[in-house]
């Protein structure tokens, strides 16, 4: 009884990986959760609401919709012919998924609307997520790096809000 129990989750876990083997599966997940997380290293050391955690966990779960999509395409679903695989759908649950996060970290205060940029930051850590699941890291890691410098270069560029009392807040 036991062998056979060992016998069915030997083969369940043998047969997982039809479209993406393990060690890729791992590299674009481990690439997806360090990109992301860099995005919010930066969020979170100027002390954002959506830092570090959130922005890992963005990215690695849009990263793995994708694998997982790429994987379900591989299944035996039927008739091969009314198999419909629309990456372009999954992009949109993905985004609408995430769109749906940042706007929880966007509220207004007296007026003036705060934390817009980091509910970019988390948009854009599910695109990178979803290249990375694409297996296009150097992509995301281009997306990244360019992210970076847009948030740090131009975060020394404009003008303190202790400067400038009307500018509005990220």
């Amino acid at each position: 009884m036991i062998e056979q129990a060992l016998e069915v989750i030997a083969k369940e876990l043998s047969g997982t990986f039809a479209a993406v083997p393990p060690l890729v599966a791992a590299t674009r997940l481990l690439a997806a959760l360090v990109l992301g997380g860099l995005i919010g290293f930066e969020r979170e050391w100027v002390r954002k609401p959506a830092g570090l955690r959130t922005h890992m966990l963005v990215s690695i779960a849009a990263c793995l919709f994708i694998i997982v999509s790429q994987q379900l395409a591989h299944l035996p679903f039927g008739d091969k012919d009314a198999l419909r695989v629309d990456p372009l759908r999954l992009i949109e649950a993905v985004t609408a998924g995430v769109a749906f996060l940042a706007a929880g970290a966007i509220f207004t205060s007296g007026g003036k609307v705060h934390n817009i940029t980091t509910g970019a930051s988390m948009w854009l850590a599910g695109a990178i997520g979803l290249a990375c699941g694409a297996g296009q890291m150097p992509l995301a890691l281009m997306v990244t790096a360019i992210v970076l410098i847009v948030l740090i270069a131009l975060r020394v560029a404009e003008p303190s809000q202790d400067e400038d009392p009307d500018a509005p807040s990220d």
